[in-house]
């Protein structure tokens, strides 16, 4: 496992400590791994999720540390997403606050 996932999955539970994101979606960090967030918690894991959010190694840590937007990211075409496009919006905001 990447110590970039190891420092992604404690950087994505802090976030989502108080949130009441329930839903199942999975980070895929090129080239590197996935991180599945279920009921709030993320772990490394390639299981399958109901949304699948792509990106390379520098899109995704800009994404956590808040210096990118996941919805500019998006539509500028650095995030790719597959599958339910609301948990995604539901996870963005649950990363915003």
């Amino acid at each position: 496992m990447s110590d970039i996932l190891k420092q992604a999955v404690d950087i994505l539970n802090k976030k989502l400590t108080d949130s009441d994101f329930s839903g199942l979606a999975k980070f895929v960090v090129l080239d590197k791994g996935s991180i599945l967030i279920k009921d709030g918690i993320a772990k490394v894991s390639d299981d399958p999720a109901d949304v699948t959010l792509s990106a390379d190694a520098d899109t995704f840590e800009s994404i956590l540390t808040g210096s990118t937007d996941p919805t500019s990211a998006f539509m500028t075409g650095k995030l790719a997403l597959d599958g339910n496009m609301g948990i995604a919006m539901q996870l963005a905001s649950a990363l915003s606050s």
